[in-house]
């Protein structure tokens, strides 16, 4: 693993579809941007903000996660989730988040936690 600089960032995009629901994923009952598409985004920034800097044996994965969702996005709408690093501890990474709607205005925001690991070793854990 490469050093990662503070301020790196990444930006996801997403177009909802109904698959993307609250309604789809179990999650409420209403055809919005479900809470748990909206966590992947933003988890999806987080994972390719700091993937160049990684080495091929390794990957990262998330490990805590601390969020807001503060506004509903309709089926069609373009929806971004910006990671930025904000602290790093060896191989833990710690970023802010925020989602975005394609007018500009904040649907969710917080914190998340990746770890970066040899997917070789941690897939062997999980294979026992």
């Amino acid at each position: 693993m490469q050093q990662i600089a503070i301020g790196t960032a990444h930006t996801s995009h997403l177009t909802v579809e109904e698959r993307h629901t609250a309604q789809a994923l179990g999650s409420g009952n209403l055809p919005v941007l479900g809470t748990p598409a909206m966590t992947a985004l933003m988890e999806h920034a987080a994972m390719e903000a700091i993937a160049p800097q990684l080495d091929p044996t390794e990957s990262s994965v998330g490990i805590a996660l601390n969020i807001t969702h503060d506004r509903a996005s309709r089926v069609g709408e373009t929806v971004s989730a910006t990671a930025t690093v904000s602290t790093t501890d060896g191989r833990r990474i710690d970023f802010t988040v925020k989602a975005v709607d394609s007018a500009g205005r904040v649907i969710g925001q917080g914190t998340h936690s990746r770890f970066v690991i040899d997917v070789k070793k941690f897939m062997s854990k999980i294979e026992k």
